[in-house]
């Protein structure tokens, strides 16, 4: 039976959508394994993530210090090192975080390493097999990962969909098998992202355009179909780049994130970045003329079209 551990990101007290995601990807490794929360960070915040983490996996640990009240890769390394057992197989969310903290930690524990992980086929004695993409989501690779030593991986938000499944787990301090948790980078400050004339946190229904829209004029074709879907406009960071939208619009791990009960992907390839900033499982439509584009691999409907023929078509039987 394989020891996994899953690292849970959190804010504000509140365990981020992919500690379920975590749970999920686990009992693919192992069915039978029990899967071990760890919960970092300091004060009251941290009891409410690892209660949030306990209603998903039988047994939290938590490791609290004032050194770990923003989550910084460096001591959160360090504080992991000590406490994951060796041979473990640690889960962590591929994100910013997770890409500067995760590497690093496999070089300290002597593990086997595999990011942005998208699939999970179970192990096979020592032998994991996953599923990676390459080139922006263009190719897909099938890897087998010795497990022998142990390893970490990193899995991208949203490729393992939560099954539902409750715990009511125990907490267990490891506060103190932590060690020293000094660093040379520390926590300055949070820079808060500029606000816009319309917060896209908030809508149950977003359009999202990227680089399929290849023009600022054919902006308004999607804010036609906003309109008459009663949602709101939104976009990836390359419109942003092109100064076509305010980066208030971005969605993704450099822009806002979002939670909408329906998500329009209209000419996004589907980076991870971008697919970061999609929370909450919502209903994904992605429409691309590439039937390749990674965004159909976690759509719920996908459409191979051009945008700028599918949306005026869309809006006008809207109307």
């Amino acid at each position: 039976m394989a020891q996994i551990f899953a690292y849970i990101a959190h804010k504000n007290g509140v365990v981020e959508d992919s500690a379920a995601e975590l749970a999920v990807a686990a009992k693919k490794i192992d069915a039978a394994a029990q899967v071990t929360a760890i919960v970092t960070g300091s004060g009251s915040t941290l009891d409410s993530a690892c209660q949030g983490a306990a209603k998903l996996y039988a047994q939290v640990w938590k490791v609290d210090n004032a050194a770990l009240a923003y989550p910084n890769g460096e001591v959160v390394r360090k504080a992991l090192a000590k406490i994951v057992p060796a041979g473990s197989i640690l889960l962590v969310p591929h994100d910013t975080f997770g890409m500067d903290m995760a590497p690093g930690l496999s070089i300290k524990l002597d593990a086997a390493y595999a990011a942005d992980i998208v699939g999970l086929d179970g192990l096979d004695g020592a032998t994991l097999k996953a599923v990676r993409q390459e080139f922006a989501g263009m190719a897909h690779t099938h890897v087998a990962i010795d497990t022998a030593k142990g390893a970490v991986l990193t899995l991208r938000p949203g490729s393992f969909q939560p099954d539902g499944a409750g715990a009511s787990g125990s907490v267990t301090d490891k506060s103190g098998d932590a060690g020293d948790l000094s660093a040379k980078r520390r926590f300055l400050q949070v820079v808060e992202a500029e606000t816009g004339d319309v917060d896209i946190t908030k809508a149950d229904v977003l359009v999202s355009v990227g680089r399929g829209i290849e023009d600022a004029e054919n902006i308004s074709i999607a804010q036609e179909l906003a309109d008459a879907m009663g949602a709101v406009v939104s976009c990836s960071r390359p419109i942003v780049d092109a100064k076509w939208l305010e980066k208030a619009r971005q969605v993704g791990t450099s822009g806002k994130t979002v939670k909408p009960k329906v998500y329009m992907a209209m000419g996004i390839s589907g980076s991870f970045q971008h697919l970061g900033g999609i929370k909450g499982s919502p209903f994904i439509v992605a429409v691309n003329k590439n039937p390749k584009a990674p965004i159909f691999q976690v759509a719920d409907v996908g459409i191979v079209e051009n945008i700028l023929e599918f949306m005026p078509a869309m809006t006008e039987k809207l109307g």
